[in-house]
């Protein structure tokens, strides 16, 4: 299907990514909060684009979000879907399986999630939990790791063939920034939830994670359905780069949007009133 560019939209979306990608590519220090917004807003601008693209096309856009404990998954794709319609962005991060789930075709629970004509997945965490998690802390057998590392490039290539957009990121972060963030969600108790037996566990693991991580890439990392790796020690900085390595490999295609008038209101307008006993609590 031929697509049409807006070229005005096109120069701006130029512009402003040629501004964030210097900006991002300064040497030196923490990037300031003020500074990621400022990137990260056109890039959400953009995302809204490309959802109107994929709902108008009936595309299907499936990104998976892998990486170390603490790295950030959650925090990107926070980023992503925060400023899309939750109706068509759906964010996936599926607990430990059922008993059932563990009597079933192994890539069988991630399926249901699969997206729709027009719709977003984000997965945190995907079924690549059989390569990183599973193998080193041995939740499966070798037969059954074998078994997903043959299997995992057939089930994509199906998925890519049938037309779904498929994006693969693995966030990178060194083991002393690692511990940093173990260190912060012990001590904030808005973040402990972030913590687990299995996290504490796999603390002592972290070269054993590296290579299983490279074993994956070796048998899951293909011209169809390859993988990208991200920078996460700084977590605003790796948020702006998979961002902008996702929207500079999608079609750069405006959608035109349906512009809304609001007419003025007949009357003074009303305010709210409650009966049957029922009142509002005041801030």
């Amino acid at each position: 299907m031929a697509r049409k560019q807006d070229k005005p939209a096109k120069a701006a979306r130029d512009k402003r990514k040629d501004k964030a990608g210097k900006s991002a590519a300064k040497a030196g220090g923490k990037l300031k909060k003020k500074e990621y917004e400022a990137q990260l807003e056109p890039m959400q601008v953009e995302l809204n684009r490309l959802h109107r693209w994929l709902q108008h096309a009936g595309k299907r856009l499936l990104v998976l979000v892998e990486g170390r404990d603490t790295a950030g998954k959650g925090g990107v794709i926070s980023a992503i879907s925060d400023c899309l319609n939750p109706r068509s962005c759906h964010v996936v991060a599926l607990p430990k399986p059922t008993e059932r789930e563990r009597g079933q075709w192994y890539f069988q629970r991630y399926v249901p999630h699969l997206p729709a004509a027009g719709e977003i997945t984000l997965f945190d965490r995907s079924w690549y939990n059989r390569a990183g998690v599973e193998k080193v802390m041995g939740y499966c057998s070798e037969a059954e790791y074998e078994a997903f590392l043959r299997q995992v490039p057939v089930f994509e290539r199906l998925l890519v063939e049938d037309g779904i957009l498929l994006f693969k990121y693995w966030l990178s972060v060194d083991q002393d920034r690692q511990e940093e963030r173990f260190a912060e969600r012990a001590a904030d108790p808005l973040k402990r939830w972030k913590l687990s037996p299995v996290d504490l566990k796999a603390r002592e693991k972290y070269r054993e994670y590296g290579e299983a991580r490279d074993a994956m890439f070796r048998a899951t990392h293909s011209d169809y359905a390859p993988w990208t790796v991200v920078d996460f020690n700084d977590q605003k900085r790796g948020r702006l780069a998979m961002i902008r390595h996702l929207l500079e490999r999608l079609p750069d295609v405006s959608v035109p949007e349906p512009a809304f008038e609001l007419p003025p209101l007949k009357g003074k307008p009303g305010r709210e009133q409650f009966r049957g006993g029922v009142r509002p609590i005041n801030a």
